[in-house]
C-alpha cells in the first residue's frame, strides 16, 4: 500500500506543482515567489486536479518574458530569449519549441484572466519549482541570468583579502576563482582633497596599494574590466568645498584624465552629499554636484572612456544626488540600496530604491549595489532576483574580500558565469 502511494505522488509530482488535492476546481491562497519575491496576481490561483493554475500575465512578466495573446485561436505564446512556449485554452497539449508536450490539466479562462499550469510554464522556462508544503507556497526560482557583476577592490588584511575573495588563492599567485561571475573591478584606490589633488592616500584608508600593477595585469588576464574608483566622504566638508571651487574641480578632472589612462574608466563615488539641506539649498547642492559631474563626463567621452557614478540610493537619508539629472551625464549608476538600519536589508526599500531610480533613468543603466556583510546567503539571492526582475544591467558587490564561499555558490546559482 505504501508502495502505491508513492507511486501516485510521484506521477502527480510529474505533472505539476503538487498540493493537496481538491475535489473539484479550488480558488486558494498560494503565495508564489520567484528568486524569494513575491508574485502579485490580480486573480488568485486555482487548484484543479491536485495542480496549480495561475494567471499567465503576471507570472510571465515577472519571469521577464514576453507574452502575447491569440483572441481567434484563444491561444497563449510566450517567448524569451531561449524558449517559446504555446498553450491554447482547453487543450491537453503545450508546445515548447514547437516540441508537443502533454498536460495533466488544460489551461482555463477564469473572471476575465487566463490561467494556465505553474509549474509547465516555468520549467519550460529552465526554472525550478518547488513546493514548500509546510508553508503552503510555491517557490520557483529562475535559471542564472548573464548581467554585469561589478567587484569592489579595495586593500584589506589576510582576512579580508579582495584578491584571494576574487582569485582564489593568496597574493600573487592566480587562479580561475570566481573570476567566472565577476565581469568588472571598481578599483577604490584613490580620493580628492578640496582643492581638486587626486591622491594615493587618503584618511579614509582608501589607498593604492604596493604591487598595484599586479592587479590590473591579472584583471587582464582574466578579462575583467576595470574602473578606478574616487571615494570622498562629506562628514568634513570635503566635497562641499571642492564643488564650490571652480578651480578646484577643473584641478579634479585633469588629474583624473590623467591617470585614467591606465584603466577601463572611472567610478565617482562622493558620499554624504544633502544630509541636512532642504529647499534651495538642496537644490544648490544638487546642482552643484551635477555640474562637477558634468565637466568630468564631457571631458571623459572626448578620451573615450565611460564613467560610473556610484550614489546613495534615492531613498536613503542623503538627498543631494538629482538622479534624472545625473542619469543624463553618465553611463551607468550603481544604487548604494543598503544602509537602511536593518539586516538583511529590507526588501520593500531596496524595491523603492530600484523604482524611484527607473522612473527618470533606463534600466539598463542602472546596477544594483549589494552590501555583503549586511546580507546572507539566501537574502543575496533576492537581491539578485531585483536586479532581474526590474531588467537591470547587472549587480555590484561590496565588497571582494568579505563575501562568503556560501554567497559566492548562491552567486553561482543565479548568475550565468562568463565565459
Amino acid at each position: 500500500m505504501k508502495r502505491i502511494f508513492l507511486m501516485l505522488a510521484l506521477v502527480a509530482w510529474l505533472g505539476g506543482v503538487l498540493v493537496p488535492a481538491a475535489s473539484a476546481q479550488e480558488n486558494k491562497h498560494i503565495p508564489v515567489f520567484i528568486d524569494g519575491l513575491p508574485v502579485n496576481f490580480d486573480v488568485q490561483p486555482v487548484i484543479q486536479s491536485g495542480r496549480t493554475l495561475v494567471p499567465f500575465r503576471a507570472i510571465a512578466e515577472a519571469l521577464n518574458v514576453q507574452v502575447t495573446w491569440e483572441n481567434t485561436t484563444q491561444t497563449v505564446n510566450a517567448t524569451d530569449a531561449n524558449n517559446n512556449v504555446r498553450l491554447q485554452m482547453g487543450s491537453l497539449t503545450g508546445y515548447r519549441n514547437q516540441t508537443p508536450i502533454p498536460l495533466d490539466v488544460p489551461p482555463l479562462n477564469l473572471d476575465g484572466r487566463t490561467l494556465i499550469p505553474l509549474r509547465f510554464f516555468s520549467e519550460a522556462f529552465d526554472c525550478q519549482v518547488v513546493w514548500d508544503n509546510a508553508a503552503g507556497t510555491v517557490i520557483i526560482t529562475s535559471p542564472p541570468q548573464q548581467m554585469a557583476v561589478v567587484g569592489f577592490y579595495v586593500l584589506g588584511d589576510a582576512q579580508t583579502s579582495s584578491w584571494t575573495n576574487l582569485f582564489g588563492v593568496p597574493y600573487p599567485g592566480t587562479s580561475t576563482g570566481n573570476t567566472g561571475l565577476v565581469s568588472e573591478l571598481a578599483l577604490g584606490w584613490y580620493s580628492l582633497d578640496e582643492q581638486g589633488n587626486l591622491l594615493t592616500q587618503s584618511r579614509t584608508g582608501w589607498q593604492r596599494p604596493d604591487g598595484w600593477e599586479d592587479i590590473l595585469d591579472a584583471a587582464r588576464s582574466y578579462n575583467l574590466g576595470t574602473e578606478m574608483v574616487i571615494h570622498v566622504t562629506d562628514e568634513d566638508g570635503t566635497i562641499t568645498n571642492l564643488l564650490t571651487n571652480e578651480t578646484a574641480m577643473h584641478k579634479a578632472t585633469t588629474d583624473i584624465l590623467t591617470e585614467v589612462n591606465s584603466y577601463g574608466g572611472v567610478n565617482l563615488n562622493l558620499e554624504g552629499l544633502g544630509y541636512r539641506d532642504t529647499g534651495e539649498q538642496l537644490q544648490a547642492v544638487q546642482n552643484s554636484f551635477t555640474d562637477f559631474v558634468s565637466l568630468l563626463f564631457e571631458q571623459l567621452q572626448a578620451a573615450g572612456k565611460p564613467l560610473t557614478l556610484t550614489l546613495h540610493a534615492p531613498n536613503s537619508v542623503y538627498r543631494g544626488y538629482d538622479y534624472q539629472a545625473l542619469g543624463q551625464v553618465s553611463d551607468k549608476i550603481i544604487i548604494m540600496a543598503y544602509d537602511y538600519g536593518a539586516k538583511p536589508e529590507p526588501v520593500n526599500q531596496v524595491i523603492q530604491a530600484v523604482e524611484t531610480a527607473i522612473a527618470v533613468i533606463p534600466a539598463e543603466k542602472l546596477v544594483l549595489g549589494i552590501s555583503a556583510p549586511n546580507e546572507t546567503p539566501q537574502s543575496i539571492l533576492t537581491k539578485v532576483g531585483i536586479a532581474k526582475r526590474y531588467n537591470l544591467d547587472g549587480i555590484a558587490l561590496w565588497r571582494l574580500g568579505v563575501i562568503s564561499d556560501e554567497m559566492w555558490q548562491v552567486l553561482k546559482t543565479t548568475v550565468k558565469e562568463r565565459s
